[in-house]
């Protein structure tokens, strides 16, 4: 059964009005978790120029629950799928076909595997001028189906857009498309925004945990690639030193077994004082205002939202040297890049910045500075609407 959610808002209903606006669509695998993919998107979607695109969004799979769903930004669809290749897949795909032309979309943007693989030739099919995917990691989730369907399907896109430098060589090199093809789009914050959320009071989380001790704290869904058993290790030398410092992980569980292994690690390691899992926040900037550094232990990344959320929230920071984080983080200089999975360099690291107030304080004040220069989000914006302003421009000269 196809479900179909529309909120508008008086900017959405000037989008559906009979005007000349380009359409654009932005596939998803699935709005159930907001990741840093799912949360880029909405930020988009609250800032894109009405006076020159539209939008909606088709997504295979919600989470009803989903605050993030009751106010959503534009026309939400949702077309249930479970597999790419049964008869509810072909049902799915007439009415993908539908939509993209009832709704005249002009521009076609997905994210994820089967958004990619399986919307994207519906769209060309379709007669959609413009197809964009966007690719988030070095291809961690991909399946040998995927790996079958990608050298096929990538010669659909106009345009590849890498989260980072790291994910665009990934493209170019494991994916053999064209370097002209493949631009480097980094994540955008509102440094605003964030400071506005900052000041808002603390929830729950942190019940327990004293004032005044030294938190190091990490956003991160609870997934093996995340790290976190490597985290722990490192909190065990550092609380040898600090005995009252406090690591704090805001995220949901995506992985039951990985957690259950954590919450194993953290008994053995006499650390059930020292360590908590504080689960999902709605909004995680107080938390990051009241750490004393912030700690990336992936085993992999594309682009790291939280990393440069936490580095505008002028955290000293500590990531692995992994995807796009050595992008973001210059070693010494604005933060610290360390070997991943080397809980050693990893707690030595730590306690320097706890150890030392003066040069935590400058390593998050350049952090911050990064972000102000790099990474804000009208420069996101400006440069995907370029992107989309371009690829317009030739379908037009060419048709």
């Amino acid at each position: 059964m196809e479900h179909r959610v529309k909120t508008l808002t008086s900017c959405q209903e000037a989008f559906l009005q009979v005007g000349q606006s380009p359409h654009v669509l932005y596939v998803v695998d699935q709005l159930c978790q907001l990741g840093g993919a799912e949360r880029a998107i909405l930020q988009i979607l609250r800032r894109l120029p009405s006076e020159r695109y539209r939008a909606s969004v088709v997504t295979f799979q919600i989470d009803e629950q989903l605050e993030e769903l009751r106010n959503f930004p534009c026309p939400l669809h949702v077309l249930p799928l479970r597999r790419t290749y049964d008869l509810n897949a072909v049902k799915m795909a007439g009415k993908l076909n539908q939509l993209l032309k009832s709704e005249n979309v002009s521009i076609v943007h997905t994210f994820f595997e089967t958004s990619d693989i399986w919307a994207a030739p519906i769209a060309k099919w379709s007669g959609t001028r413009v197809l964009v995917s966007s690719r988030r990691d070095l291809g961690i989730l991909r399946s040998r189906k995927h790996n079958l369907a990608y050298p096929i399907v990538n010669r659909l896109f106009d345009r590849v857009l890498a989260v980072s430098e790291q994910v665009r060589f990934y493209c170019i090199d494991h994916d053999h498309i064209p370097p002209e093809k493949v631009l480097t789009l980094y994540n955008g914050v509102d440094l605003d925004e964030i400071g506005a959320q900052a000041r808002e009071r603390e929830e729950g989380w942190r019940t327990g945990i004293p004032s005044g001790v030294p938190i190091i704290s990490t956003v991160a869904n609870i997934r093996r690639v995340k790290g976190i058993d490597v985290l722990l290790d490192a909190a065990a030398i550092v609380c040898q030193k600090v005995p009252v410092a406090v690591f704090a992980v805001a995220g949901a569980i995506l992985e039951e077994q990985t957690f259950a292994e954590l919450q194993e690690q953290v008994a053995a390691l006499q650390l059930r004082d020292n360590f908590r899992f504080i689960g999902k926040l709605k909004n995680p900037f107080p938390l990051l205002r009241a750490s004393a550094a912030f700690c990336l232990p992936s085993r992999s990344e594309g682009f790291s939202n939280a990393l440069i959320e936490a580095m505008a929230c002028g955290l000293p920071c500590v990531a692995t040297r992994v995807g796009g984080n050595g992008e973001a983080l210059e070693d010494g200089k604005n933060g610290y890049l360390v070997t991943s999975g080397d809980a050693d360099e990893m707690a030595g690291r730590i306690l320097q910045l706890l150890g030392d107030s003066t040069l935590a304080q400058r390593l998050g004040q350049a952090a911050r500075e990064t972000v102000e220069t790099r990474f804000s989000m009208s420069a996101m914006m400006n440069r995907l609407m370029s992107v989309y302003d371009e690829l317009l421009a030739t379908r037009n000269a060419s048709s």
